[in-house]
């Protein structure tokens, strides 16, 4: 009974927490490789546009995700929601010229739904807190 697979002693549970953790040292790698792929390719561009200062954001976003996840075991739905938003801006403003009026305030609306989604969630975060216990 005590080795059960939703014991915290499960050699089950405890396998999950590694791959769990391996997957985050993976996507963190994988993160820092990106980013110093965009520094590179800034450097030998001699420039730094609007659309690289955004992937760089989005990169931090990620890692932040990844941090708050090692500190708390959690991962709040609202940092996949900014870097969505993010992304949308980046595609946005790639894209600006070659987009008709209509796509544009398309993903324009999708960014103020994600928008309205995180301020909802925080709204229940503050009025509506989880029992802990």
């Amino acid at each position: 009974m005590k080795n059960l697979p939703h014991s915290p002693d499960s050699p089950v549970i405890r396998a999950l927490h590694w791959v769990e953790w391996l997957g985050l040292l993976l996507i963190a790698g994988a993160t820092l490789v990106a980013i110093g792929q965009e520094t590179l390719a800034m450097v030998e561009r001699g420039a730094v546009l609007l659309q690289d200062i955004l992937l760089l954001f989005i990169y931090l976003e990620i890692l932040t995700m990844v941090g708050l996840y090692f500190q708390s075991g959690k991962l709040p739905i609202r940092y996949p929601l900014y870097i969505a938003m993010v992304a949308i801006a980046r595609y946005i403003t790639i894209g600006m010229k070659e987009m008709d009026g209509l796509t544009m305030i398309g993903l324009s609306l999708a960014i103020l739904i994600l928008a309205l989604a995180v301020l909802a969630i925080r709204y229940g975060h503050i009025r509506l807190p989880y029992d802990e216990g």
